[in-house]
């Protein structure tokens, strides 16, 4: 067995190879922390600016299940800040949040439009369209492509997300599609773009935990979900 993340020693830490109290505090952000840890590899310029830019993109969307899932829990059992986080976090399948890694499956075909095509022709929907709020378009997906433009980060991904945008209009193409995109020209592994909107969400979950125990809405949600939902014999 082995790990390549982090070793614990009397006097030090090393991260990934390196000393965490005389090297990497105080010299690396969040980010490039979190860039390190999940690659191995501290990131250029770049890919810490977009790095940045997906998380604060994918950080909050309101009260969604994931948030309603945490205040509610919180709510129940107002100690378990971690237990309402990690209800919040269970919520991050495929329907939200986890369709950034979807995505990345889907520009990893050798025909994106293509299998794209066989999906909606099959009655499912294609990862990375459609969404219930926004439309025509999603205001986070447009400013991800609008910055890649401007920062030249056109690579393959990207290109091909642009393609499926055209191809499939009217059809609102979400924020999920451009992270994807981005994080693979950016040269993240397939498997760890999940990673980008859990961390994110971890962030906003906390917020919704710091406002619930302030202005508690938990047990309201709860009693409207139960007022919505018609009880039948």
């Amino acid at each position: 067995m082995k790990t390549r993340i982090a070793q614990a020693y009397p006097d030090r830490v090393e991260v990934r190879g390196r000393d965490l109290a005389g090297d990497l505090m105080g010299r690396l952000t969040f980010t490039e922390h979190f860039h390190l840890l999940l690659t191995g590899e501290e990131p250029s310029e770049e890919q810490r600016f977009f790095l940045d830019l997906l998380l604060v993109s994918i950080a909050e969307h309101g009260l969604m299940p994931t948030n309603v899932a945490a205040r509610m829990t919180l709510a129940a059992d107002p100690d378990s800040l971690q237990g309402a986080v990690a209800a919040g976090i269970l919520g991050a399948g495929p329907v939200v949040l986890g369709t950034a890694e979807a995505c990345a499956r889907l520009l990893q075909e050798p025909d994106p439009v293509e299998a794209a095509s066989k999906m909606r022709e099959a009655g499912g929907k294609i990862p990375g369209f459609g969404h219930p709020v926004h439309k025509p378009v999603d205001p986070r997906a447009q400013r991800i492509l609008e910055l890649a433009r401007e920062h030249a980060l056109d690579g393959p991904h990207v290109t091909t997300a642009r393609s499926l945008e055209d191809h499939f209009a009217p059809l609102t193409m979400n924020v999920s599609m451009p992270i994807a995109a981005v994080l693979l020209d950016l040269g993240f592994p397939a498997n760890a773009v999940k990673a980008v909107p859990i961390l994110a969400r971890t962030a906003s979950l906390l917020a919704h935990l710091a406002e619930e125990q302030v202005d508690p809405i938990g047990l309201e949600l709860a009693a409207t979900a139960e007022e919505a939902v018609e009880y039948e014999r």
